[in-house]
């Protein structure tokens, strides 16, 4: 027999590409999905294959150390029909000395990089020969795989967009930011790979590790750890939340996790500066897609943070509504964690589908900071003892809140305050910018018998005070919208739904304030003794917050948390009405012009005009769309913005790719920061 000499080989990247929806990662490497077949062609010289002569197998092989038995290494012969449970190769279709080889791994293999090895023997000859690598993704388009998802548009919008919006602001106010999650763009997924071997647990056992990335649960608990620094793991991001971030990039001024996820590699995994919850929240939203879990960033307002677990937060408040040092729980304004789409087979049946994942580093999860993932369902149960922290979530999304009034003799009154946390969970539309609502998903309607026997269940003694105060009740409203640059007024209103008169002291007290809870200098004050109200009268009062008052102190995240406190003289009882007002930016115009075409020069007009009464200095417009604008633009102005003028560029710029597309915007300066835009572009694909 003349051996069977293998001359060259192609692994098909387009056309695999195209099947697998992977098509973008595929430049450089084969990318595929798991459970689903694969085509390679193999070209011999001298002469062609022959069935029943010449043998063929391949050898596939992920992880430093390769193990049969850990579910790392596979031998397996060609044959006549797919394997069920193993990797497979089955001849497709042979021409001359070409042979169409279909390869399949079964749904539950591990995901990572791979090489393979084809073996060929004739008789008792036998040579091999490293044919080139691939990646192995999760499959959420195969019913076995533990990350199925049934519907196609959320498997569009959750594991193939890479553009999405992150829902900010306040419960009152939800703004919306643009993000890139960029999980297709050039280099993401080895960093995504790299991060992986980065994790502890990796550097711990190489095998054991490799061997459990066959499973959501693991990844994810895994990638929830490796996106935040704290725990030494040379992870991705560094959290700061105290407005000083001179030395890096704050917050407020990333518009996507490509540019982080390219400098923490590119700094040779050290952490990049600085993220808060969204950041976090979509870095690991990005590495989540990117490795094929379905993924979405949520956001909860009124997000509590329990710091001694007993789902109650407690806030200290002076009599001038001043937040005393005794407040170590928190209300975040919101909080955005990541939910991932997958089955729970380690739980008992019940618990598949949306886990909440969240990579903020808050509390130590098993000695690390990491938090889930936690089955959405078992939160909503109040199901606590399952895996993982539950109870945290529970509480961000349940807990009481009571406001203590700290008298000048250093005595306590409890003040009377409705339930307040864990509000309008909110999440990005399937295939649509507009928000959808998810709290019904993580709780029962507030006052139902359900939520009643959740809470029994989860031994909540809920003690907000449901029951309202006897007939007084009070609020703060605000007439309009609050610009930044602007003056403007908040309203304390009283109702009497009593009929009696009632003689009460309010106050109400202004403070700039950050996302997380933490307030800052006093920017508007009135404190009226005698407020005299008439049987069921109702009676509104005013504080003006003045801009010159707000201006030096307010914070990048936009926020002034108004308290009002009404204490009823007769009784000593007290009121206690929070409001947390967002400050609006001005609107980033983006106009575009020319027809918008794949690989033809288009132009936009970015723009927005400064409503401070100060010019601003160091402009900086940052842009970037994915398929759009081939990375970051960045765009300094040379001279100062005045007041009421407008600072104004044109970008050109040539779309790769057809389809729909957001064109991101960020704008920094010095006195006005974190100002973010986007518009939709539907590019034409370009005419065969």
């Amino acid at each position: 027999f003349v051996d069977l000499v293998l001359e060259t080989w192609d692994l098909q990247h387009e056309r695999n590409g195209r099947e697998h929806r992977t098509a973008e990662m595929c430049h450089q490497q084969l990318v595929v999905r798991r459970g689903q077949p694969f085509t390679i062609t193999l070209h011999f010289s001298g002469r062609a294959y022959e069935e029943g002569v010449d043998k063929l197998a391949f050898n596939v092989e992920t992880g430093p150390c390769p193990i049969e038995t850990s579910g790392t290494k596979f031998h397996f012969a060609v044959s006549d029909f797919p394997e069920e449970l193993g990797w497979s190769a089955v001849v497709q279709q042979q021409d001359g000395g070409s042979l169409s080889v279909s390869l399949c791994s079964p749904p539950s293999a591990c995901v990572g990089r791979y090489s393979l090895t084809l073996e060929t023997s004739t008789g008792y000859q036998g040579s091999s020969c490293h044919i080139g690598h691939f990646v192995l993704l999760f499959n959420a388009w195969h019913p076995e795989d533990t990350v199925f998802l049934r519907d196609e548009d959320e498997r569009q919008e959750y594991v193939l967009s890479q553009e999405g919006l992150i829902y900010q602001g306040s419960r009152d106010y939800i703004t919306s930011t643009p993000w890139n999650f960029g999980q297709f763009e050039d280099e993401i997924l080895s960093i995504c790979l790299k991060l992986l071997d980065t994790n502890p647990k990796f550097l711990r056992d190489q095998n054991e590790d490799c061997s459990r990335r066959s499973d959501p649960v693991y990844i994810g608990r895994v990638v929830s750890a490796m996106v935040n620094c704290n725990d030494e793991d040379q992870g991705v991001l560094a959290g700061r939340w105290d407005n000083r971030y001179e030395d890096g990039m704050s917050p407020m001024a990333w518009i996507g996790s490509v540019d982080i996820l390219k400098r923490w590699s590119k700094l040779g995994c050290q952490p990049v500066k600085y993220g808060q919850c969204w950041v976090f929240a979509a870095v690991a939203c990005t590495v989540m897609r990117c490795l094929g879990i379905p993924s979405r960033v949520v956001t909860n307002y009124n997000s509590a943070h329990d710091t001694n677990g007993n789902l109650v937060i407690d806030r200290y408040l002076s009599e001038l509504g001043e937040v005393d040092r005794r407040s170590k729980d928190m209300i975040w304004n919101f909080h955005c964690w990541v939910e991932s789409w997958m089955a729970r087979p380690d739980l008992d049946p019940g618990y598949d589908g949306w886990q909440a994942l969240d990579p903020t580093p808050q509390e130590k999860s098993e000695g690390v900071f990491c938090c889930g993932p936690a089955p959405v369902r078992a939160i909503k149960e109040g199901d606590l003892q399952l895996k993982y922290d539950i109870p945290f979530v529970f509480a961000e999304v349940n807990a009481d809140v009571v406001y203590w009034v700290v008298r000048p003799d250093g005595s306590e009154k409890k003040s009377i305050h409705s339930s307040v946390v864990g509000k309008n969970i909110s999440t990005k539309s399937v295939g649509r910018d507009s928000r959808e609502d998810i709290t019904h998903t993580y709780k029962y309607p507030e006052g139902s018998e359900k939520e009643r026997e959740v809470f029994a269940k989860a031994e909540h003694e809920t003690i907000s005070l449901r029951e309202e105060d006897e007939g007084l009740h009070l609020k703060i409203k605000l007439s309009e919208g609050a610009n930044n640059g602007c003056d403007f007024d908040v309203f304390a209103v009283i109702n009497n739904a009593t009929d009696t008169e009632r003689a009460c002291r309010l106050r109400l007290c202004a403070r700039t304030a950050s996302y997380n809870g933490t307030v800052g200098p006093q920017c508007g004050m009135k404190d009226l003794l005698n407020v005299t109200l008439e049987p069921w009268a109702e009676k509104s009062v005013p504080l003006r917050i003045l801009y010159e008052k707000y201006r030096e102190s307010l914070t990048q995240d936009n926020f002034i948390k108004v308290v009002a406190l009404l204490t009823e003289h007769q009784t000593g009882d007290v009121i206690v009405a929070v409001r947390d007002v967002y400050i609006q930016n001005p609107e980033i115009k983006i106009r575009i012009l020319g027809e918008p075409m794949q690989k033809r020069k288009l132009v936009a007009e970015i723009s927005l005009v400064n409503p401070l009464a100060v010019p601003l200095h160091n402009c900086v417009f940052t842009v970037e769309g994915t398929g759009l604008t081939d990375g970051q633009r960045i765009k300094e102005l040379e001279e100062p913005v005045e007041p009421q003028a407008e600072a104004k560029f044109r970008l050109d710029f040539v779309p790769r790719q057809g389809g729909l597309h957001k064109l991101m915007v960020d704008f920094e300066s010095d006195n006005l920061r974190g100002v973010k835009g986007y518009r939709n572009v539907i590019i034409a694909p370009q005419p065969k």
